[in-house]
């Protein structure tokens, strides 16, 4: 079933962000000792919005891995996705990045959910001040799956800074954002100011 998952996620990939590439979006992948990998596929708006999505995370539910048994078909799937203005050129990489995020349940066991702080400590790509992302849900609808699998849900990755980090686990996540509509900043600018805490 993981191939016909990957390929169900792909299409509606596509379908929710055609708009940018049509049916062919660019495509890395990046493989770990051990894991099977993770693709990147990256959709450009003609508007300069680059969107950056994973593919891999879902392939299985994610879990306790503690749990003796793994659960082959149920328990919450999801994918990443990482949108940024003018990113061409400032992103070297972010590919790499977003698949060690999207590697964690795998790993770690780490669940992805809404509000979930996930620090990768060091820049998401070459020179960026960002060492985290914030989960929030995305714009991409969640993808339902044939029964009895969990349905495939896609999170926005908003990078942020170690500060805003230590602020999100001070304060909380609705509390960053706060702050950035504050201070009007536009988390999708790949050069954006940290917010002022």
């Amino acid at each position: 079933m993981t191939e016909a998952v990957l390929t169900a996620v792909r299409a509606h990939l596509v379908a929710s962000l055609s708009g940018a590439t049509g049916p062919a979006p660019e495509s890395a992948s990046v493989t770990f000792l051990g894991l099977e990998p993770i693709d990147i596929l990256r959709f450009r708006a003609a508007d300069g919005l680059t969107r950056f999505a994973t593919l891999g995370c879902s392939r299985h539910p994610m879990g306790d891995p503690t749990a003796t048994v793994a659960d082959p078909t149920r328990g919450p799937r999801a994918e990443l996705v990482l949108s940024l203005h003018r990113a061409d050129g400032l992103t070297a990489g972010v590919h790499r990045s977003l698949a060690v995020l999207a590697a964690l349940p795998a790993v770690e066991g780490v669940v992805l959910t809404a509000d979930a702080l996930l620090d990768v400590g060091e820049p998401l790509w070459e020179g960026a001040p960002f060492t985290a992302v914030l989960l929030q849900a995305s714009d991409v609808s969640d993808l339902e799956l044939p029964e009895p699998a969990d349905p495939v849900a896609f999170f926005d990755a908003v990078p942020i800074t170690a500060n805003e980090a230590a602020w999100k686990r001070l304060r909380g996540a609705d509390a960053l954002r706060d702050a950035w509509a504050e201070a009007e900043i536009d988390v999708r600018d790949p050069e954006r100011a940290a917010a002022r805490m």
